[in-house]
């Protein structure tokens, strides 16, 4: 039998970024050095879910946005994208699922094995970078990652707390082929991610889901209801809260967050739902109460109706056994 996680048994856990790295964490995550020389054109068809790239030399458009050494940038899978020298240079190689790379024919400076966790055109190379992606895991998480824009350059004044030294210690564990190196790599990307994502959302430039926290109308709403999923919340008692009308109330949250009040508090409840199938051994009455269901049959039809999904579906197999 799982046990519930410690965390969960006092309380829901509704911090996204905390629920990004809660559970498995990255595990096996691909890690890799590039390294290019312009001309170049590399098109990304892995599927990953998130994906981080940390420019460490020269310059590159990673789809249309120009990224610059020293910056970080984000992107929301499971879209593909391109990394490129400039504007009409030549694909040079394709990467699909699994890691899986060819070029097209005719291809005369296709990328290559450089050694460890390492590849490109060669080690002086005028362009390198970082790619890290992110296999992400739990519906609290998926929710943060969802609210995310496709593609995202994050200068350093962008960031909060620039990652600088995080990069230098991951960019020399690369080169390392020591016992428990995947692991120190994974948790070396769990920490990068999670200081670049903390960092932008408190900065200058953070993404509209960051924003609509401090509004001082619809934060507090948002507060409220992260903070007991479970109660009968309805737009008159939020807007009581934010001080406002309950028409001028549901205005506000849907320009700042972009869908209406209860159908935000459905998608973190089914979220949080998700993540309890998916971690503990708890029945799914009690997965129900916990998520302000009044009864299993009812967090069932929301999954369906909502996720196309039975609640069952998500358990996994040591999660359900007894």
């Amino acid at each position: 039998m799982i046990a519930t996680p410690r965390r969960m048994r006092h309380r829901l856990v509704v911090d996204h970024l905390a629920a990004l790295l809660d559970g498995p964490r990255a595990h096996g995550a691909f890690l890799l050095r590039c390294l290019f020389e312009p001309p170049f054109a590399v098109r990304i068809e892995d599927g990953a879910p998130l994906t981080l790239v940390v420019m460490t030399r020269g310059s590159a458009l990673v789809d249309d946005a120009s990224a610059e050494a020293g910056d970080v940038v984000v992107l929301r899978g499971p879209t593909p994208y391109t990394v490129r020298s400039g504007p009409g240079a030549a694909l040079q190689a394709v990467i699909g699922e699994d890691q899986r790379c060819w070029s097209p024919p005719g291809t005369d400076r296709a990328p290559h094995d450089l050694g460890l966790r390492t590849w490109g055109h060669g080690p002086d190379a005028a362009t390198a970078m970082l790619v890290g992606t992110y296999p992400v895991a739990g519906g609290v998480g998926t929710r943060l990652v969802r609210s995310l824009p496709p593609v995202t350059v994050l200068r350093p004044a962008d960031v909060a707390a620039a990652p600088a030294p995080l990069v230098a210690l991951l960019d020399a564990e690369l080169d390392r082929d020591a016992a428990g190196q995947d692991v120190v790599l994974d948790r070396a990307l769990d920490l990068l991610l999670v200081t670049v994502l903390r960092g932008w959302f408190a900065g200058p430039a953070a993404p509209s889901a960051a924003l609509a926290r401090r509004d001082p109308t619809v934060g507090p709403a948002l507060a409220a209801m992260e903070a007991d999923p479970a109660a009968p919340w309805s737009v008159a008692d939020l807007a009581r809260r934010s001080g406002l009308s309950r028409a001028a109330f549901a205005r506000r949250f849907a320009a700042a967050v972009g869908v209406p009040p209860l159908a935000w508090l459905t998608d973190l409840r089914l979220s949080l739902a998700a993540d309890l199938l998916r971690g503990t051994d708890l029945t799914l009455a009690t997965i129900a109460a916990r998520v302000g269901y009044g009864s299993p049959f009812a967090l069932s039809a929301a999954f369906l109706r909502e996720r196309g999904v039975r609640p069952t579906t998500l358990r996994t197999p040591a999660a359900g056994a007894g």
